[in-house]
């Protein structure tokens, strides 16, 4: 019995999750630092790689901002023959914002509407010589919320509107929604499609890059693989590694990126005729940079791993 217990092998530091976690990624720096040169242009890979896809996303985000910024001039208008009194103005107030779709409601009297005309026609007041309030109708001004203007949702609720006795007519700019709702899916479908090419792309560019490295080493592959190492003992140090690349390629990616964004705002004014920040443009959410660098330590992973398979088994 003490026999068995004084002939028991002692446990090794590197023994058990964490210690193997450490060994391996001692290793996989140590790699690094051993092939400067071809890891450098693996980070540089990843980064271009990166940095096209996040210019492309900034751009589309902004793209999306914009005609977000356009999509509230989807006004319905809803028409009355004569003013309505308080009372009844109230209960149709009501009535308008219990509908599904109903943002805003702003009532325009006869008065207000003629003095819109007048403005309108700033320079040529001559022309409404004579106009009365009682020629132009009172009206309903009823912005619609952001899931509630293409063209199809604007068309069910125009069809509940008109369900409303009190209303005479009810307008909506018909063409410029069908035009507007065209222009946002046509795109939607050139981004994904255009985003789907870039991703696949960017994969294929840094798995071969990542494949030079790797085959920089193949005779310490083998010799590993030779002396019965683990398929595990082999593989773990170059994953690492490729997640070290992605996330150092994700972070120079990163700063580049904002560089760029707050150098164009500083110096657009010098050849743009607006500020861009007076038209909204904005630098990625939050949930988008962190997408991007554990996008970028996950291209390391998997630009590894299919690399691996040339020399290992799996």
């Amino acid at each position: 019995m003490s026999r068995n217990k004084s002939s028991k092998r002692p446990k090794l530091a590197h023994e058990g999750f964490l210690g193997r976690l450490n060994y391996f990624m001692v290793r996989a720096l140590l790699n690094i630092r051993q092939n400067i040169f071809v890891n450098v242009l693996t980070i540089g890979t990843i980064t271009l790689a990166l940095l096209i896809i996040s210019f492309f996303l900034l751009l589309f985000i902004n793209l999306e901002g914009l005609a977000d910024n356009w999509s509230t001039r989807v006004q319905v208008t809803a028409y009355f023959d004569q003013e309505l009194a308080p009372q009844d103005l109230a209960a149709l107030r009501a009535r308008i914002q219990s509908l599904p779709g109903t943002e805003r409601i702003n009532y325009i009297t006869k008065e207000e509407a003629v003095k819109r005309f007048r403005a309108r026609l700033k320079g040529q007041e001559s022309l409404l010589e004579g106009v009365t309030p009682d020629v132009l109708p009172a009206s309903m001004e009823i912005s619609l919320n952001r899931q509630s203007r293409d063209n199809q949702a604007v068309e069910a609720y125009v069809i509940l509107l008109k369900k409303i006795p009190s209303i005479k007519e009810v307008q909506y700019g018909e063409e410029w929604v069908k035009r507007f709702t065209t222009f946002m899916n046509f795109m939607r479908l050139v981004g994904a499609l255009l985003g789907g090419f870039l991703v696949l792309a960017v994969v294929f560019i840094v798995s071969n890059t990542i494949k030079l490295t790797i085959y920089a080493r193949k005779d310490e592959l083998e010799l590993l693989g030779l002396v019965g190492a683990t398929k595990l003992f082999i593989k773990a140090p170059f994953l690492l590694e490729g997640v070290l690349q992605g996330a150092a390629g994700a972070l120079l990616t990163l700063v580049i990126l904002m560089a760029s964004y707050f150098g164009f705002l500083h110096n657009a004014g010098n050849f743009l005729s607006f500020k861009p920040s007076d038209a909204g443009l904005s630098f990625l959410p939050a949930e988008y940079i962190a997408g991007i660098f554990f996008g970028g330590m996950l291209l390391g992973f998997l630009g590894s791993l299919t690399s691996l398979k040339r020399f290992i088994n799996f």
